[in-house]
């Protein structure tokens, strides 16, 4: 019989907020994984540099790295389990990544299976679309750099390009390469 601290293996998919169409990711991890560890997964498995403050918010309390001069309500998330957060298949909390560019994931507790020691954790199992370039002004800035980059004509294509490394493929989605990143 499972008990309450027993691990479980979560199922989550991970959807970029307003994404159009949807970048997203579906991740197998440790139930008893902390938030900051899911930050780090995170990170990874949608390709941001982990560059910006970020912070989960679920059943309106926020969770992140405490700083008494942001917010005295947020809960430590290095001592906050998921177990903790998504309790139930369909749970669901918020990952905002770059308060700046307001990045709004949607994570949503898609299935609770038997954890399994033969399987390596994390692991990503499906995704679509490349992340967004960091700093490029959140879901409407993308938007105007996708249209930049794909219009030779467009006054900003080079310097977007430039700014970019030279390409940029927003189909691009690599699930090796992030699994090999997981390590």
């Amino acid at each position: 019989m499972a008990t309450k601290t027993q691990a479980s293996t979560y199922q989550i998919k991970v959807t970029l907020a307003d994404s159009k169409p949807p970048i997203w990711r579906r991740l197998l991890v440790p139930s008893t994984i902390t938030l900051a560890k899911l930050h780090d997964i995170l990170q990874i498995a949608m390709g941001w540099t982990d560059s910006h403050l970020h912070q989960f918010i679920a059943k309106n309390q926020s969770y992140g790295v405490p700083d008494p001069e942001f917010s005295e309500d947020m809960q430590n998330e290095a001592r906050v389990k998921l177990s903790e957060v998504l309790k139930q298949e369909k749970d669901a909390m918020v990952y905002e990544y770059d308060f700046g560019d307001s990045w709004h994931h949607k994570i949503i507790l898609e299935k609770v299976l038997p954890y399994d020691p033969n399987v390596s954790l994390p692991r990503c199992t499906a995704g679509k679309r490349a992340c967004p370039p960091e700093d490029c002004g959140g879901v409407w800035g993308y938007a105007g750099f996708l249209e930049a980059i794909g219009d030779p004509k467009h006054p900003e294509h080079e310097e977007m390009l430039d700014w970019v490394g030279g390409e940029f493929d927003p189909e691009h989605f690599d699930i090796a390469e992030v699994n090999s990143l997981f390590g």
